[in-house]
């Protein structure tokens, strides 16, 4: 089945029931980078008989290891989920081969920066083409970088965002030993023989997917001792400051990988007038000191973290907790 765009070749692949909600999974080929054989996968999630009734655009982007499963699970749960059943429209997105998306012919050179440059500017155009408004964008770890990339070095126009929340996303915290630039310039070149890296390597269980070399590589190179958000002589980090959409920046107390400091210090890198953070944790209020995973995932993620969300996006501020 193909669907109507003027963009490029989209292909409808399944259009299903799913409860109370409506599952389409689209297939892009945007053709705008060096690689041609690239697809990219998006599930819209909308309930079922109001689609002449369309709630605001959402575009929810996993991070790495992950898929749209993070939001959506096989049996119909998760944040996408909830999010579609209080009327948004919600798109999720899978970069380049990851999930429904195809592996492409440089699989093995994949970089964030390759979704900042042309995968995630393609998703805009065709969200912004089928649902003629500025979408909300939300996204996890990696997914957030690769929004702030995106932003920072002037891929993706601001203006096609109603908003931006990132959630357990950082650029400034080092990641321990690599940081020593010796044993990164060694991971790096061992890297470079790899296709990709599995995930039950760090021990990661069911679920979770293997993820580029080139990802990896390039997450090395900016978080090692003299490492630098960007690309080539591109600063994105120094090019949010030009970013004046509304940001919120989530950040778990448990989280040891993206430490509320560090996703602070990103929010602040935004020229953004309206700028909100919020730690998850006992201090704040909250049943527990959330991890990156556990703040979507977790036991009490749907009563605590979900209605936050839910509130900021329908408000671009966050509710005045007790």
């Amino acid at each position: 089945m193909q669907s109507s765009s003027k963009l490029f070749p989209v292909a409808l692949v399944s259009a299903e029931l799913r409860g109370d909600l409506t599952e389409d999974v689209y297939l892009l080929k945007p053709n705008n980078s060096p690689d041609p054989s690239v697809e990219l996968a998006l599930t819209r999630l909308g309930r079922a008989g109001r689609d002449g009734a369309r709630g605001a655009p959402l575009v929810l982007l996993h991070g790495s290891f992950a898929n749209r499963r993070i939001w959506y699970t096989t049996g119909g749960q998760g944040l996408g989920a909830w999010l579609a059943h209080a009327g948004f429209d919600v798109w999720l997105a899978e970069m380049r081969g990851h999930g429904l998306s195809p592996r492409n012919l440089s699989y093995r050179d994949n970089r964030v920066a390759d979704y900042a440059r042309y995968d995630l500017p393609a998703i805009a155009a065709f969200v912004g083409e089928q649902c003629a408004a500025p979408a909300h964008w939300l996204g996890h770890a990696q997914g957030g970088l690769a929004l702030a990339a995106t932003l920072g070095g002037g891929y993706l126009d601001a203006a096609q965002l109603a908003s931006l929340t990132l959630c357990g996303s950082q650029i400034s915290c080092r990641h321990g030993v690599l940081g020593l630039p010796p044993l990164g310039w060694v991971a790096r070149l061992l890297l470079r023989r790899r296709e990709q890296v599995a995930a039950g390597w760090l021990g990661l269980g069911e679920g979770y997917e293997d993820e580029p070399a080139g990802v990896v590589r390039e997450s090395l190179r900016w978080f090692g001792l003299f490492g630098r958000f960007g690309e080539g002589r591109q600063d994105w980090a120094a090019g949010l400051a030009e970013v004046t959409v509304p940001v919120l920046a989530l950040a778990g107390a448990g989280d040891r990988a993206a430490p509320a400091a560090a996703c602070r210090q990103l929010l602040e890198r935004f020229g953004s007038p309206l700028r909100e953070s919020l730690c998850l944790g006992r201090v704040e209020g909250f049943a527990e000191d959330y991890g990156q995973v556990a703040m979507l995932l977790g036991s009490n993620a749907r009563c605590e973290v979900w209605p936050l969300l839910e509130y900021w996006l329908r408000h671009q501020r966050l509710p005045e907790r007790r």
